[in-house]
């Protein structure tokens, strides 16, 4: 039984309180391993009293032993307070995710970015359409922190797309559907690090990593490096048991170790500084992808996702380890000990290049797959978030049929809907209607349930079922000073974008919001009079909305081919009332009057 979008805020509430309790319950944890901490700190200071006041007898070895134990209890109560750590940034973005849903679905803004950087006044529909930007659908369903998540959901919500892969998609999003309540997992797994840090590593890898490290590929020294921790052990043993020159020996080692590290740091920092600090990054994604892989799909689109046959997830987390085994040398006293005596930094660098020659690639395709999962959650998201919307069926043959449709901008509480359908062969439809009466937001109705039904997404309708359209929109027509174009140049160059594709593609449809408003009203008519007989002329479908009834008397020359709607209001004692409700034949009731009227001035 599906549940209703008050029991679906219900459950998000119910688990901001959970997880609010796990953090609140690991963050007393944590202080109560801060109090050990003090604990073995105290008790390593009264052992080291305690060897400064015995004797030299059996006593006082016993104390040299205990001296050690602190000390390791402190670095395990160290590693668990990190583990801790980690776990309660973990909670705080999944808390962040679901309190974004929460948010959501309360009127409130959603927290992941709103496409504005997609925002084109050339494209076909985007910016007439409010796909992108501030309150638009992108914005409604975008749950992708990536770039490549981002950039794929504005592709698939603007790009036509075949009917074939529109089905792969519904499928793959139903499937996602199924396993929702994990999907919060993933994303707070993503959410929360440095995008850009993540690109610069792709390219990193992609392009740059592999000749950087060329420098380490020599047969001598990686022989050199594999042997230094064995030479440096002999030398610190026989300098204690040997001989004191071993001494002199062992600084003279030191000291040649640190100049050729110096020598090859430039080399080693162009390697380090595209990768350095980023461990705990790469361990949020590696535990993303291990999310991918642990999950038994079935749907063609999701299984075409993997391309490796190991885990990838494996690779990166032995990527992590290399990175944080690498920041070592962050530490001056600590890197440089490490690299007197082992090479580090050049140990790090062939560790390095060794994964690059073997998972390198797996890694790349993986870490931009990762977009394609977090597309798909967030058409799934929205299909559970507003379970009473559907998926429309997506035909062979021209059709357009929509029951109870209303627009997935509008809230619930004041959103109306109204049932369209186009006849078997195309017509121009003429809306005619007052003004505020409803025509320009039934036409984005229309139009951003069709973005919707494209991109694999429900629709908000009682049913739908549609072919696949090029969708060409005339509605926000602005004149530009920069580029010296006025409202009837740009309404110009808008009518010449629509027949141009018109001509290159016989399946467009086309929304119209009155048309050729920068010119007089007889060029207004004769100029929308021609575009509608040209639409009619290539069989073009078409919604277009106008104030002129003249249009809507072309029914008489057309019969067969344009149909009139219209929206009408009702007048009682002065006030206008809307019931927003397409119906059919054209307006007979218009309130510019009254309007006028209200700012005092009056009509005979």
């Amino acid at each position: 039984m599906l549940k209703t979008q008050a029991q679906i805020i219900s459950d998000y509430s119910q688990k901001i309180s959970e997880v609010n309790e796990r953090i609140n319950q690991t963050k007393k944890l944590v202080d109560q391993l801060s109090l050990v901490r003090i604990g073995l700190f105290i008790t390593e200071i009264l052992f080291f009293v305690l060897l400064l006041n015995s004797a030299d007898d059996g006593w006082r070895t016993l104390i040299q032993i205990a001296l050690i134990l602190p000390i390791i209890g402190f670095m395990f109560v160290v590693r668990k307070q990190s583990q801790l750590d980690r776990e309660i940034e973990y909670q705080k973005q999944l808390l962040w995710v679901y309190q974004n849903e929460w948010n959501q679905l309360n009127g409130n803004p959603n927290g992941y970015d709103n496409g504005k950087l997609f925002e084109s006044e050339s494209h076909p529909y985007s910016s007439d359409l409010d796909i992108f930007g501030v309150a638009s659908l992108y914005s409604l369903l975008n749950r992708c922190y990536t770039r490549n998540g981002r950039d794929l959901l504005a592709k698939h919500l603007s790009e036509k797309s075949s009917g074939d892969k529109i089905l792969a998609r519904q499928v793959a999003v139903k499937e996602m559907l199924t396993k929702i309540d994990d999907t919060f997992d993933f994303r707070a797994n993503l959410h929360g690090h440095d995008i850009e840090k993540i690109e610069q590593i792709k390219i990193q890898l992609k392009d740059q990593l592999g000749e950087q490290l060329t420098f380490v590929r020599g047969k001598f020294l990686r022989f050199y490096v594999a042997s230094v921790p064995y030479l440096s052990v002999v030398l610190l043993l026989a300098a204690m048991f040997v001989s004191s020159i071993f001494w002199k020996v062992l600084v003279l080692y030191f000291l040649i170790h640190t100049g050729w590290n110096v020598l090859q740091n430039s080399k080693i920092n162009k390697v380090f500084y595209s990768f350095g600090g980023s461990s705990g990054l790469l361990n949020g994604y590696a535990d993303a992808i291990l999310w991918t892989e642990n999950h038994h799909w079935e749907s063609n689109y999701i299984t075409s996702l993997f391309n490796s046959k190991v885990p990838v997830s494996k690779e990166i987390k032995t990527l992590s380890k290399i990175i944080q085994n690498f920041d070592a040398r962050l530490n001056i006293l600590v890197g440089g000990i490490l690299n007197a005596l082992l090479l580090w930094d050049l140990k790090c660098c062939i560790s390095l290049d060794r994964w690059y020659q073997s998972s390198s690639r797996d890694v790349i395709s993986a870490l931009n797959h990762l977009g394609n999962f977090e597309e798909l959650i967030s058409l799934a998201t929205l299909a559970h978030n507003q379970p009473d919307w559907v998926f429309p069926e997506i035909t062979d043959t021209f059709t357009l049929k929509s029951e109870q449709i209303g627009h997935p901008l509008i809230s619930p509480k004041t959103r109306i809907v109204n049932n369209f359908h186009v006849e078997n062969e195309p017509t121009v439809d003429i809306v005619t209607g007052s003004n505020m009466a409803g025509k320009s937001t039934f036409l984005r109705t229309l139009g951003v349930n069709m973005v919707l039904a494209y991109a694999g997404a429900p629709v908000c309708a009682k049913s739908m079922s549609l072919s696949v359209f090029s969708i060409n929109s005339y509605m926000r027509i602005k004149d530009s000073l920069n580029e010296s174009t006025s409202t009837f140049k740009a309404e110009l160059d808008r009518l010449k974008m629509i027949l141009d594709n018109i001509t290159n593609d016989e399946n467009t449809f086309v929304l119209i919001d009155e048309m050729l408003r920068g010119t007089n009203s007889r060029d207004k008519y004769l100029g929308s009079k021609v575009f509608v007989e040209k639409l009619i002329e290539e069989k073009t479908p078409a919604l277009f909305a106008t104030h002129d009834l003249q249009l809507a008397d072309l029914k008489n020359d057309h019969p067969e081919t344009l149909r009139n709607f219209h929206f009408d209001i009702q007048i009682a004692d002065g006030e206008m009332k809307f019931d927003y409700k397409l119906k059919q034949g054209p307006c007979s009731t218009f309130n510019a009057a009254i309007l006028l009227q209200q700012i005092g001035l009056s009509l005979n």
